[in-house]
């Protein structure tokens, strides 16, 4: 039983007789309320005259030390605390099938420095697709894998695809070069007849190394639906279009602390 009773020098005191258990230690046995002027939020009704008094909670126990803090697997420290660069994250999405394996992953774009200390977009990023093939049952040559690079363009053009569309992309890495046209790549996205998915097919003629081999792969509509969403997602990123976001959530901030807070309390009370 908890009781209540009037101190001599006009307080309030409570006490709890019963000795706690262990799941309501933190409780205290005795919690002392001390009556102060000049305060509006408790009105006494014993006297004729209304008086105003406060009540301050006195805890008469030890305070349970805080848990150290942790960093969880979401917690990356700064590079300011740790005084190195931030650590670096890689990601991709991996399809496995009987005849290939086919892995997606962004790649990051480019910044030059100017003169002023601010940074251009120098490089769009990328999207790279790296087919491997099959040298067993769930076995793949990675040391044979063929890379084809998407630019944000052809990533926009393959969300844009429909269940019965198809496209194809060509691309020389030597283009403008003495060995111009001695490496050909040509990715074609077509759909499955059957109308589950789409082909992945990606042929590779390579005169400086005597190579011409095709490696191709079926994508059902989840794994498709799964690329689509990603690229989607990955756009504004391959534009560096993340960077001005970050930098107007800053200038937001300063504007924020910046501001003269008498502004705010003149509007409420007009």
């Amino acid at each position: 039983m908890v009781s209540l009773s009037l101190c001599g020098g006009g307080g309030l005191s409570i006490r709890n007789p019963h000795n706690l258990s262990s799941h309501n230690s933190a409780i205290p046995n005795s919690i002392v309320f001390s009556r102060t002027r000049n305060a509006s939020f408790f009105t006494n009704p014993l006297g004729n005259h209304s008086q105003n008094v406060s009540f301050s909670v006195k805890s008469q126990y030890m305070k349970p030390q805080e848990p150290q803090q942790r960093f969880s697997s979401y917690d990356t420290p700064s590079s300011s605390q740790t005084g190195q660069l931030p650590p670096r994250y890689y990601v991709g999405y991996s399809v496995y099938k009987g005849k290939a394996a086919l892995t997606v992953e962004p790649r990051s774009p480019e910044f030059a420095p100017l003169g002023s200390g601010a940074f251009k977009l120098s490089k769009e990023g990328c999207v790279s697709l790296q087919f491997a093939p099959a040298v067993g049952v769930r076995q793949y040559d990675w040391g044979r894998k063929q890379v084809f690079s998407l630019s944000v363009t052809e990533v926009g053009h393959i969300i844009s695809l429909g269940a019965k569309d198809s496209c194809e992309f060509f691309h020389d890495p030597n283009k403008g070069r003495s060995d111009e046209g001695k490496v050909r790549k040509v990715l074609k996205v077509e759909p499955l007849p059957d109308g589950s998915g789409h082909f992945f097919n990606l042929s590779v003629q390579n005169k400086l190394l005597n190579v011409d081999e095709s490696i191709y792969i079926p994508i059902t509509k989840a794994e498709f639906a799964v690329l689509v969403s990603s690229f989607n997602f990955i756009i504004p990123y391959l534009i560096g279009w993340h960077t001005l976001a970050n930098t107007m959530k800053t200038d937001d901030a300063n504007r924020t602390n910046n501001a003269n807070p008498r502004s705010a309390d003149f509007e409420w009370n007009r």
